[in-house]
């Protein structure tokens, strides 16, 4: 098993950081604090490739598989500051381009691929709670709502799981659709820079070309491209870690207490040892997943246990920085504090917990 990067996946690497760097510059601690999405730095990362990297070639992506997704997503949590921009483009890559680009029919490819690819349209995925899908003159009816949707304000299409006979159903609806409200920006603690709202159905009329998939594979659609989110979707985290990393050892060779740098001191010395360990252990169990997918294998267990591993990971990760940095890791212009509101945020909206935790234990049989 060998996780090094090839010539072409370290390229990318080192291209995906500078792009970042040089593109992704905003005041990232204004957008945070007026709840602002970028929509330049969206713009820049659809110019450099990001929005449809995994999309089949032929649509207008790039082809990449997991264990490429993680390297260049990774690079860009190194690179980019703003991690509700790389939470936005998640949740258009995991909930929309690969469903549709896993089970969309060859028209439905065709029509919506190249449009997400491109990032001229921008996905999102609501599964309803509750929510039904029922025949409709020829096609289905929609009703029910789904609160805290990423990319829901401003997306133009949404892929919808609801109830159905037959079992969950997935659908493709567009901006606009007669019956689809969505609500004003919801108020969050972090992943502000990634405006979630509460998007509600009712009686929203689709026709059948718009059911993706068979009636009742909703669940083999939500497997499929959850388990490419859960390899993806804490790359860029392990980009940030690192970076909090590096922060930290530099503050602590610099900063001087009793005529020495404080990471001499052992309470600091530790932080420093556990940020490493934590990072270290939280790729292996992220490439493990990744190297499996690429395999073809189907790593169900190993990407829960890597999606509840990384997200616990990095908002200690994230304490142990703002520690280090005494009374400037807690102000808004050293950045820290936002990162960690951000990692815990991924508890929530990832749901990188109890749900992961199930999935691991149903895989020892219980």
């Amino acid at each position: 098993m060998d996780f090094a990067w090839s010539e072409e996946q370290e390229a990318l690497r080192r291209s995906v950081i500078e792009f970042a760097r040089n593109e992704l510059v905003s005041d990232v601690v204004a957008e945070d604090q007026a709840g602002e999405f970028s929509w330049d730095g969206w713009r820049n990362c659809a110019r450099f490739g990001i929005q449809g990297m995994p999309a089949p070639e032929e649509f207008g992506g790039g082809g990449a598989d997991a264990l490429t997704m993680l390297c260049a997503l990774e690079a860009l949590g190194y690179g980019c500051r703003n991690a509700g921009l790389i939470f936005s483009l998640n949740a258009h890559l995991w909930g929309a381009v690969m469903p549709v680009s896993l089970f969309g029919s060859d028209e439905q490819k065709r029509k919506y691929l190249p449009r997400l690819a491109s990032g001229e349209w921008v996905g999102a995925q609501a599964v309803l709670e509750p929510g039904l899908a029922a025949p409709a003159n020829g096609g289905w009816s929609l009703s029910g709502s789904r609160a805290l949707v990423t990319n829901a304000g401003f997306a133009d299409l949404v892929i919808v799981v609801a109830a159905a006979e037959g079992g969950l159903t997935a659908f493709v609806v567009e901006k606009g659709a007669p019956g689809f409200k969505v609500s004003p920006t919801v108020e969050t603690m972090g992943l502000r820079t990634s405006p979630a709202a509460d998007a509600t159905f009712e009686g929203c009329v689709v026709s059948d070309s718009n059911r993706l998939g068979e009636t009742g594979s909703g669940p083999a659609i939500l497997a499929a491209a959850g388990e490419w989110e859960r390899i993806s979707v804490l790359a860029g985290e392990l980009g940030m870690m690192q970076r909090q990393l590096e922060t930290s050892v530099r503050y602590a060779a610099e900063r001087r207490q009793f005529g020495q740098p404080i990471g001499r001191f052992p309470a600091i010395a530790d932080k420093i040892a556990n940020m490493d360990v934590r990072l270290e252990t939280a790729r292996l169990v992220l490439y493990k997943a990744a190297w499996l997918k690429r395999q073809g294998k189907n790593p169900l267990r190993e990407s829960a246990i890597a999606k509840a591993h990384v997200a616990d990971a990095a908002i200690q990760i994230c304490r142990d920085a703002l520690q280090i940095h005494g009374g400037y890791g807690y102000m808004t212009e050293y950045q820290i504090e936002r990162d960690l509101r951000d990692a815990i945020s991924e508890k929530v909206f990832s749901r990188a917990g109890d749900s992961e935790k199930r999935i691991i234990a149903g895989a020892h049989g219980l």
